[in-house]
This record gives structure tokens, C-alpha cells and sequence, in this order.
């Protein structure tokens, strides 16, 4: 697919997404939506990627919805509606589910779903400037398919405050609720220290450190919770990497992932 409104790079393991309609400050549509989800899908299929970074150009991170967009579909009946959404909401599932460590750089206003964005990253990092808005109230309508994303990150309780009220919050106070990680001054130095971590940790860990967060999630503490974490750390200590990077800590040595 020919990208309009992002940009893929992809280089030295790292995937680089980037929001790229500065001019309309990255607000996203159904075109947005198809080419995330292109670029999310060849990023998942390229077993070089051990790194996605979701970033933007312009002044604001994202400011949600194209109103032209929100416009076109409230000409829509019932059945379009609810296929539109399905396509934020596999958005969303994709951007949660990639296999790959995704972190986010969030600059300047993100509201809406793009606050849905940021709570389907691993980490997420912010400068100051960035502030958030689950603005959807404000125009009559509801954060519904952000909002499983978004009540993890912030939690219940903050979470259902700031959908009824359509506050705007500031970068502190996004980290105080969880939804940022870290604020930096300087994002891409930061970036570059976390990435230089993230690349020293055996790949496939990751993934599969993943996959677990993503599984017992919420799981009730019970016999098949246990069970299926005990089934996954026995299957990464006889795989290939597991071994690997049992035998390097224990001779003292650089494991075989970390290139030279």
C-alpha cells in the first residue's frame, strides 16, 4: 500500500511509524486507519523487527478524529457505523497484540483515540509539552472502542472521570495515572537508551513476555492460570534461546543475540 498520511522506516531492527498530516495535526480517518493497519502488518511479519516506535511529525501528537471524517459518518446508517468502528477497534487489537515491543514518543495534544493509541503501547514516553483529552463527550459521542485500552492504562477510576468530564490533562498527570511511563526532556535520547535495552534482551523473551502480560491479564489466580505459566517458562528454558542465554550468564559472556 502507498502511505498518504504515515510513514514506515524500517531500519537496524527498529520499525519507525509515524503519524505524518501535521498540517491537519494528524488527525486520523478511514484512510489513516487502513494504512496503520497495512503498516502494523508488515511490521508483525518481519521477523527482523524486534522494535516498533510510534511517533509523529508536527506539533501535536494526534488530535483524534478528522471532523470531516466524523462528518461523513453521521450521514451513515446503523450497519456502517458499526463496520467503520470495527476497523478503530482491529486498529486497536493489532496495535495491543503486535509481537514486537512497540514504544510510544508523544509530543504536543493527543485526544481521542489517540489517547487510545498511546494505551496500546508498551511504553509510552512524553515531553512536556504533551497533554491528553478524552474529548468525545464534547461532541455528543463516547470513547467506546479506546476505552478497554485506555481504563487498563489509567485505571477504572481516573479513567470514567476524564470520559465524562472531556478534561484536558497534562503530561504529569498522565504519568501519575499510568498512561505515560517516563517524561524526558530530550524523547529521541531517551529513546535511544531504552531501544539500547529493549535490542540487549533476547528476542524471543520478549515476545513470549509478551504474550504472557497479554494472556494472564486480568485471569483470575487459579489452577489454569498457573498452569499456563508454568507450561511457558519450562517451554523458553529448552528453547533455543533460553539455553543460550542460560549457558552465557552462567560462562560470563555476551549472549549470541547481541551483535558484536
Amino acid at each position: 500500500m502507498s502511505y498518504a498520511y504515515i510513514d514506515l522506516q524500517i531500519d537496524a531492527n527498529v520499525a519507525r511509524l509515524t503519524l505524518n498530516r501535521p498540517e491537519l495535526h494528524n488527525a486520523f480517518d478511514d484512510r489513516m486507519i487502513a494504512e496503520l493497519l497495512d503498516a502494523l502488518a508488515v511490521v508483525a511479519n518481519d521477523n527482523s523487527v524486534r522494535l516498533l516506535v510510534l511517533a509523529s511529525n508536527g506539533k501535536n501528537f494526534s488530535a483524534g478524529a478528522d471532523l470531516s471524517w466524523m462528518r461523513s459518518m453521521a450521514t451513515k446508517n446503523f450497519a456502517e457505523n458499526c463496520a467503520d468502528a470495527e476497523q478503530l477497534s482491529l486498529l486497536m487489537q493489532r496495535l495491543d497484540e503486535l509481537p514486537q515491543p512497540t514504544v510510544a514518543l508523544v509530543r504536543g495534544a493527543a485526544f481521542g483515540g489517540a489517547v487510545g493509541l498511546i494505551a496500546c503501547c508498551d511504553i509510552a514516553l512524553a515531553d512536556s509539552s504533551a497533554s491528553f483529552c478524552l474529548s468525545e463527550v464534547k461532541i455528543g459521542l463516547i470513547p467506546a472502542v479506546i476505552s478497554p485500552y485506555v481504563m487498563r492504562a489509567m485505571g477504572h477510576r481516573q479513567a470514567r472521570r476524564y470520559m465524562l468530564s472531556a478534561e484536558r490533562f497534562s503530561a504529569e498527570t498522565a504519568q501519575a495515572f499510568g498512561l505515560i511511563h517516563e517524561l524526558s526532556a530530550d524523547l529521541e535520547q531517551r529513546l535511544q537508551q531504552l531501544q539500547q535495552q529493549l535490542l540487549s534482551n533476547s528476542p524471543a523473551a520478549v515476545r513470549a513476555a509478551k504474550r504472557l502480560a497479554l494472556a494472564i491479564d486480568q485471569q483470575p489466580l487459579n489452577a489454569a492460570t498457573r498452569s499456563h505459566t508454568i507450561t511457558e517458562i519450562a517451554q523458553i528454558r529448552v528453547s533455543a534461546e533460553g539455553q543460550e542465554g542460560l549457558t552465557a550468564f552462567l560462562e560470563k559472556r555476551t549472549p549470541a543475540w547481541i551483535k558484536g
